[in-house]
This record gives C-alpha cells, structure tokens and sequence, in this order.
C-alpha cells in the first residue's frame, strides 16, 4: 500500500458555476441592510419608546443592540447566500 493521497479535482470551476461570490455579496448587503434598519429602528424609537425598556449594566442598551444587530446580519447574510446558491444549483441541474 502507498500513502499516497489522490489527486482531487479543483473546486474553484463549481464556486463560479454555482456565482458563490456573487451570492455571498448578496447576502452581505442584504444581511446588513437588515441589521441597520432593525438596529435604527430600536435604538432611535422611530415607532416610540418600546414597552419593558429596562437598563443594561454592563454596555449600555445600545452595546447589546449592537452586538444583536451584528448576528442578525451575520445569520441573515448566511441564509441569503445559502438560498442564493441552491437556487444556482437548481437551475445548473436542469441545464444538464
């Protein structure tokens, strides 16, 4: 037996087939559109005070936001991207 590895096939050639840098812009852009408005809209009280606003000890109610605002993005931007690329890989399947 020899330790050799196999050679694998680049993976770059599905990347752009599947427009994955493409989808992950996407997926960015609207990832953070999303946190900013939810962010602004909390934090500013564009709809007026909210019910059960209470005081955050240790960063403030706008640092906790903040960090809330950035998994939001993070997750939103993933399942647009995600959905993005299954949409890419369903219509590549039916060409073939």
């Amino acid at each position: 037996m020899t330790d050799d590895v196999p050679d694998r096939p680049p993976a770059g050639g599905l990347v752009q087939a599947l427009d994955v840098p493409r989808n992950a812009a996407i997926g960015a852009v609207v990832g953070l559109g999303l946190a900013v408005v939810a962010y602004l809209f909390r934090v500013l009280e564009l709809f007026g005070p909210f019910a059960g606003t209470r005081e955050y000890p240790v960063l403030g109610a706008e640092g906790w936001f903040l960090i809330l605002a950035f998994v939001l993005a993070s997750s939103t931007a993933l399942l647009v991207a995600t959905v993005l690329t299954l949409v890419s890989a369903y219509r590549l399947s039916q060409t073939l």
